[in-house]
């Protein structure tokens, strides 16, 4: 995966819910950089859900459905 490519998942990050913000913004800053090209590719993935779905998933309040994404959203809630 090219510079450019993680630049627009990393600008994706940025999120319409400040609480979502804050918690991928510590993931990105202190985790994202050493990712692989696989983990580029599932917090890519991941970042297609909803914004609610999404903090729901990272909040415990649901289940992610998807469970090829369980495993990135498990490591980002426990960056927290």
């Amino acid at each position: 995966m090219d510079e450019v490519e993680k630049k627009r998942i990393v600008w994706r990050s940025r999120r319409g819910l400040l609480e979502l913000d804050i918690q991928l913004e510590r993931f990105v800053r202190d985790v994202v950089p050493g990712f692989s090209d696989a983990e580029w590719l599932a917090y890519s993935q991941m970042l297609l859900l909803s914004d609610n779905d999404l903090l729901d998933y990272l909040n415990g309040k649901a289940q992610c459905p998807d469970q090829g994404l369980v495993p990135m959203i498990e490591r980002v809630r426990a960056q927290r």
